[in-house]
């Protein structure tokens, strides 16, 4: 069954179209066609309806136009319209037969011309003096050796063997009174006695002592380089290095010369001797650190 409204075709019968639910007996019923009786004197086969007997009526051939009128009948030249005599097919933009060279080369032979000179070379005015012929720099003389005059001041300069033994006298008893001061109070707070102070671990105890004293040593030397007892004898440690426009000596020089007591002390006490002979009077632990010690 065909549907009427959406043409769906069922092989079903029912009241209503499957597909878009129209009401069958909704739709109006065609009438009946009644088609002629055949004669038997129609024509048979294709374009039977067609009639080739007659003529077809003369259409009037369409003139060619060129473009439309004016008023006065004439054709404007316009380049939407083609002219009379004129080729369709030639090109509208007719192209040198040698094609120019890109911009891009023109421009960088433009760019790379050599420069015209003028006609004429015009002088030119030295009026700037030249300059004067530089010197080879002169060698640097070599530093005179020191004379028998120069060694006289350098031992005029330093400390005499007394002042030295002087300031180290008073150097040793300040710090044997401060060192028996530690001594003293580490006892009393571990509840000891003098008798106990074996007791005592003697490597820590020793190597604080040893600090402590390296320490004032160092410290008053880079300070000033005047100990307490160097003070009141008169005298002081200088640098013999020439890096610096000053003879202080800067501390890494003084914590090296308070290490070299130890030094001068280990050979029973031999490093100090040339402190108190010699021109310049450096004890062991003056040459390490390469100091001296002079008058204040």
């Amino acid at each position: 069954m065909k549907c009427p409204k959406c043409q769906y075709i069922s092989f079903e019968s029912g009241h209503r179209c499957r597909n878009c639910g129209y009401e069958f007996s909704l739709a109006v019923d065609p009438a009946d066609l009644d088609l002629p009786i055949r004669t038997g004197n129609e024509p048979v086969g294709p374009l039977s309806d067609f009639s080739f007997d007659e003529a077809p009526s003369a259409v009037p051939a369409a003139t060619p136009s060129t473009g439309p009128e004016d008023d006065a009948g004439r054709i404007p030249e316009l380049p939407l319209f083609g002219r009379p005599g004129r080729d369709d097919d030639a090109p509208l933009v007719s192209l040198p037969a040698t094609p120019r060279a890109p911009v891009s080369v023109r421009k960088s032979t433009v760019a790379r011309a050599a420069p015209q000179r003028p006609a004429f070379d015009e002088p030119e005015l030295d009026l700037e003096p030249a300059p004067p012929p530089r010197r080879a720099a002169a060698p640097r003389p070599a530093p005179p050796l020191p004379t028998d005059d120069e060694g006289a001041d350098v031992q005029s300069e330093s400390a005499s063997a007394g002042a030295r033994l002087l300031g180290a006298i008073i150097d040793v008893s300040l710090l044997g009174t401060i060192d028996a001061a530690v001594l003293y109070f580490t006892l009393r707070l571990c509840g000891l006695t003098f008798s106990d102070a074996m007791e005592i671990p003697v490597m820590p105890f020793a190597a604080f002592i040893a600090l402590l004293n390296g320490g004032y040593m160092a410290a008053f030397t880079a300070a000033g380089g005047q100990s307490l007892g160097k003070m009141i004898a008169g005298i002081k440690v200088v640098t013999m290095d020439d890096s610096g426009s000053s003879d202080r000596v800067p501390l890494g020089q003084a914590v090296l010369r308070a290490a070299g007591y130890l030094v001068s002390a280990l050979p029973a006490g031999l490093g100090f001797l040339p402190a108190l002979f010699g021109p310049e009077r450096r004890a062991v632990h003056d040459r390490l650190a390469h100091t001296r010690v002079v008058r204040a």
